[in-house]
């Protein structure tokens, strides 16, 4: 076959080096072996041409394909498996006879199907693209506050890459992002005191899952930290984020109660209980201290540490299901609710959060929706989320309290959190009574 320019549509040819040449003895199946071999080589090297220098070949076993190749690279058959140091030039001139701008790699070009040096190429990119990463990560942390409890060092930059945190971050949808928001928590995390894990995670990335174990957030940050000497290697993944000021969910675990509690029960005023089901499974209520009294129950433990930060003269009665309330948590709010109280209840939307509301009101029918409408939905959007995270909108039930709320959260796509509506829902725990929705 005659190739031209245009018998390369992916121009896997330099300069149309395979214009006019005659490629059919060249690209016979017995000659692969060699050109396979060129092919590698421009690969490590990045050079397409390979008109100069030289190169190492190994002869294959097959009488016929060490045969193939002879005129081209000697005058002698070559054994098998004999190595052979050939000069490109020389093999350059003999290809001219059948093209006269042929080149080693336009036939090993053809014959591999592809352009050539992608290798030396990808490794290129991959070098300036680390490169580009560590100078941004150096710009953020020019740029963080003086007091920031961890600041990355550009030392600490080989020890990320030594422990293949930099790859993590290389094969990351969007690695500039991810050190920025990085950023963002390291410049969060309190220079004394401390914050929930949800509520940093949500300040800086919109999600209050995003530092969530085994997420690449969570495990850069942590990396920083172990890069810093923050942190000791191997140290449990709890221990470590409490030695960056970083609660996680320490008052979590079954159904978290403040204010509200056993009858007969004598408690410190803003204890956070924890009730176990042995305790809920026939759970008898106090009762309430006049008519008309609330409790509000939240989803996340975030709501109730931030509650039990408020003024210590103000009633705090709060409930919190940590996650999906089970069947035995469901029937001691009903019983609270038959014992005299007034419910309000919440959780997150997404599928999970309301296939728990419809849970809850369906076995506490006089329960109230506690900021739960569409109005509530689209300001507890996080205006810019890091990766957000895509709404299950196949698990998503109907909303029965709000139809419309089913249609801006398909129509949206986005779930949202509790933690966006935290100054609200404070505020209706001061007053003592949840907002009246319309």
């Amino acid at each position: 076959m005659n190739a031209t320019v245009a018998d390369c549509p992916q121009q896997w040819c330099t300069e149309g080096a395979c214009d006019g040449a005659r490629l059919d003895s060249l690209l016979i199946p017995e000659a692969h072996w060699l050109w396979e071999q060129l092919a590698a080589r421009a690969d490590r090297s990045g050079e397409p041409a390979m008109t100069g220098g030289t190169t190492m070949i190994t002869a294959p076993a097959p009488t016929g394909q060490r045969a193939a190749v002879l005129g081209l690279i000697g005058s002698r058959i070559l054994a098998p498996g004999e190595r052979r140091r050939i000069r490109l030039e020389d093999l350059t001139l003999r290809l001219r006879q059948h093209g006269a701008r042929l080149t080693p790699g336009a036939v090993a070009a053809h014959a591999a199907g592809r352009a050539l040096g992608s290798t030396a190429a990808e490794r290129a990119r991959h070098t300036a693209r680390t490169a580009r990463l560590r100078n941004l990560r150096a710009r953020l942390a020019g740029a963080l506050p003086d007091q920031v409890r961890l600041r990355p060092s550009d030392e600490a930059w080989e020890e990320l890459h030594r422990t293949g945190r930099v790859a993590r971050v290389l094969q990351h949808p969007a690695p500039e992002q991810l050190l920025k928001t990085a950023a963002e928590v390291l410049r969060l995390l309190p220079p004394r005191g401390r914050i929930d894990r949800r509520m940093l995670a949500y300040k800086a990335a919109g999600n209050p899952h995003s530092l969530d174990a085994g997420t690449d957030l969570a495990g850069l940050v942590l990396s920083e930290a172990a890069a810093a000497g923050l942190t000791a290697p191997g140290v449990p993944t709890r221990a470590a984020w409490s030695g960056l000021g970083v609660d996680l969910d320490r008052l979590g675990g079954g159904l978290l109660s403040v204010g509200v509690h056993p009858d007969g029960w004598i408690l410190p005023d803003r204890f956070p209980l924890v009730l176990p089901p042995a305790a809920l499974a026939d759970i008898i209520w106090n009762a309430p201290p006049h008519a008309g009294c609330w409790v509000f129950v939240t989803e996340n433990p975030s709501v109730t540490t931030a509650a039990l930060e408020m003024d210590p003269d103000i009633p705090v009665r709060l409930l919190c299901t940590v996650g999906t309330p089970s069947a035995m948590e469901l029937d001691a709010l009903a019983r609270l609710a038959n014992g005299g109280w007034n419910i309000a209840v919440r959780a997150d939307f997404d599928a999970s959060g309301i296939q728990h509301m419809r849970a809850a009101l369906r076995t506490v029918p006089r329960a109230r929706p506690w900021r739960m409408n569409t109005d509530d939905y689209v300001r507890s959007l996080h205006p810019a989320p890091f990766q957000p995270t895509s709404l299950d909108t196949e698990r998503l039930p109907e909303t029965e309290w709000d139809p419309a709320l089913n249609a801006a959260m398909r129509a949206r796509g986005r779930p949202a959190f509790e933690e966006a509506l935290l100054d609200d829902l404070l505020d209706d725990i001061r007053r003592g009574h949840p907002h009246p929705n319309p």
